[in-house]
């Protein structure tokens, strides 16, 4: 089999640059910042970074209010910073994709702002209108709590406008083929500048068609990600598309299509699922949502992850389940978020406990899918909870124990946003320098994870096996592809345990110990029994000839 995919093995890093690093003292990160940070990404193992909105916006939404799709946010550097920036990324092996925020713009794009002031403007069919506020337009809104209708009424425009999400982020109309062709174009003047491919942001929005009096049937409805798929293989043939589409899993396949639309999707059911399994400290929850999670395409492949920039979001979670999650990792009000999320990082929920921290991440790097991390994951940040709703997880990186956590020579005052400076997750405490030369902090057992994800190609292509331990808090996973064997055993319980793994082939040839939460007496041929600490992991590669 060809390795021809390089998404199915890449190793993903999320972003936002104007919390990575300021290199000009004024308070927010930008792309020189980022530069000088890529030899640490690639000693990290990194082979993919995945940049949040950087684009010109009012940033009333973290970016995702974007007034100029062709524009670069003056804070974050200008496009010689930003080709550099690619150069530089691929000479270390490290592809760059952007973020693809299209079901929606800023209100202040002058699409919107002509649409708004003629009607006869060429933009005003841009966007969705309707003379009268329609019956439903206060159910179904993104943000309970915070967002009160899907429809505002524009004094200047005379009508109400639709937005999914905050009034101040009016919905592009994907009907109009004018805003289909912008998209495009869009794609490719970014393409040419040398990403690899695009998040795309909210995907099911994109293919709502939003205000038409008739609904379009299924095969309709998912057209318009055929045509994205087309123009992008055509532009740049091993670019990608990577959807944010958190639906339930009997539409998941539909984002996949026939091989010929989305390359790949985040794998939300997993996530969910995974939660539940780590707050039960049971294994069943995720075989379930593997059963759940349709299998993907020849071409195309989930990605897997922990947290993400927004909340963690449990709703295809029962309610009782919901709750167990909330009881085990957000039990304060204040940590939950829209009636069906948590707005903290990892390490908060998992209480600091990095033997915890490293099962979970041994979780991410094993199973099978393309693993994605969250910037400051991987030396175990924290949140800053006074900060109003998702940007509680939105902070500075915290490099050193230097002012500012290193991230700004700025004054405090001026920073985009603050540091946390106090508790158990201040940069005093947590920080890049005091993990770097520690291969025991997290920062060092996660690059150990990355360096042996990538060597066992098995864990990324290979035909994966769920196998009973008849512990319900062991999970044993075998992956094999073109003869390479790796097994991969997770518990995920504080009780210590013991597994015979009852295959042949474990006992008949040389087992080489990949990577272990502490060091284990070693497994001699022809034994099969594994002892695991409580949270304890450990990977196994079954000899060849060429160890």
């Amino acid at each position: 089999m060809l390795r021809e995919y390089w998404y199915k093995e890449a190793i993903i890093y999320c972003l936002n640059v104007d919390y990575f690093l300021d290199s000009n003292g004024d308070g927010t990160g930008d792309f020189e910042g980022l530069i000088k940070r890529l030899d640490y990404l690639n000693k990290l193992g990194i082979t993919c970074i995945w940049l949040l909105p950087f684009y010109n916006s009012p940033r009333r939404d973290d970016g995702y209010d974007v007034a100029d799709y062709y524009g670069i946010n003056p804070l974050a550097g200008n496009f010689g910073d930003f080709v550099q920036l690619i150069r530089l990324a691929r000479e270390r092996g490290i592809r760059v994709i952007i973020d693809l925020v299209v079901n929606h713009t800023s209100d202040q794009h002058y699409w919107f702002q002509s649409a708004r002031k003629d009607k006869e403007s060429p933009f005003r069919n841009y966007y969705v209108w309707c003379k009268e506020k329609p019956a439903d337009a206060d159910e179904g809104v993104s943000f309970p709590g915070y967002q009160k209708s899907t429809w505002t009424y524009d004094e200047e425009a005379g009508e109400y406008y639709y937005h999914a999400f905050y009034e101040f982020q009016p919905d592009l109309n994907f009907s109009n083929p004018k805003v289909r062709e912008e998209v495009c174009k869009m794609m490719g003047f970014w393409l040419q500048l040398g990403v690899s491919g695009f998040r795309v942001d909210a995907a099911p929005f994109l293919i709502a068609k939003k205000g038409l009096q008739e609904k379009p049937s299924q095969d309709d409805q998912y057209q318009y990600l055929e045509e994205l798929r087309q123009f992008l293989s055509v532009y740049e043939g091993d670019a990608i598309m990577l959807a944010e589409a958190n639906v339930s899993p009997d539409q998941l396949a539909q984002f996949f299509g026939e091989d010929n639309r989305m390359q790949m999707l985040f794998n939300f059911t997993l996530n969910q699922r995974l939660m539940l399994a780590l707050a039960r400290q049971e294994i069943a929850p995720i075989i379930q949502g593997f059963e759940e999670t349709p299998v993907a395409p020849p071409s195309a492949h989930w990605a897997n992850f922990l947290r993400n920039h927004d909340e963690l979001s449990l709703d295809k979670l029962s309610h009782e389940e919901r709750q167990e999650v909330f009881n085990a990792f957000g039990p304060e009000k204040e940590m939950q978020i829209y009636g069906r999320g948590i707005r903290r990082r990892l390490a908060p929920m998992l209480n600091g406990d990095p033997q915890r921290l490293e099962l979970a991440y041994s979780l991410l790097f094993s199973l099978p899918g393309t693993p994605v991390i969250r910037y400051g994951e991987e030396i175990g940040m924290g949140d800053d909870l006074s900060r109003k709703e998702r940007d509680s997880i939105r902070t500075p990186m915290q490099w050193s124990n230097s002012p500012n956590g290193g991230f700004s020579v700025a004054p405090a005052d001026k920073l985009c946003s603050p540091v946390i400076s106090e508790g158990q997750y201040s940069y005093e405490k947590v920080n890049v320098a005091s993990q770097h030369s520690n291969p025991e902090s997290l920062l060092g057992r996660i690059a150990r994870m990355t360096s042996a994800r990538r060597e066992c190609v098995e864990l990324s292509l290979g035909k994966i096996e769920f196998l009973d331990t008849g512990n319900p808090a062991v999970l044993l996973q075998r992956s094999e592809w073109e003869g390479n064997v790796t097994f991969t055993i997770n518990n995920l319980s504080d009780k210590k345990a013991t597994i015979e793994i009852e295959r042949q082939e474990f006992k008949d040839t040389f087992v080489l110990d990949l990577l272990s939460d502490k060091e284990y007496k070693a497994i001699e041929k022809g034994h099969s029994s594994v002892e695991l600490e409580g949270y304890g992991y450990r990977w196994f590669r079954l000899g060849r000839d060429s160890f």
